[in-house]
């Protein structure tokens, strides 16, 4: 893992497209914004693991299903 420090109104650069700036800093929490391209998915970790864990169900519920012959 890369550790930077940054201050307010500076940024970090991903690649040659993804731009991160620290917007807000107060108290304990830090406001990011994000620029980046929009096929890019942009998600807090928590939601990101909720999407992958259901597309995970998805899947499994899919591959169980009974398969109809064809005539």
């Amino acid at each position: 893992m890369l550790v930077l420090a940054r201050a307010r109104d500076q940024s970090i650069i991903i690649g040659d497209d993804i731009k991160i700036t620290i917007v807000e800093v107060r108290g304990n929490k830090v406001r990011l914004g994000i620029d980046a391209p929009q096929g890019v998915s942009v998600h807090r970790e928590e939601i990101y693991l909720q999407i992958k864990e259901a597309e995970k169900a998805a899947a499994t519920a899919g591959s169980t299903g009974a398969a109809t012959p064809q005539e």
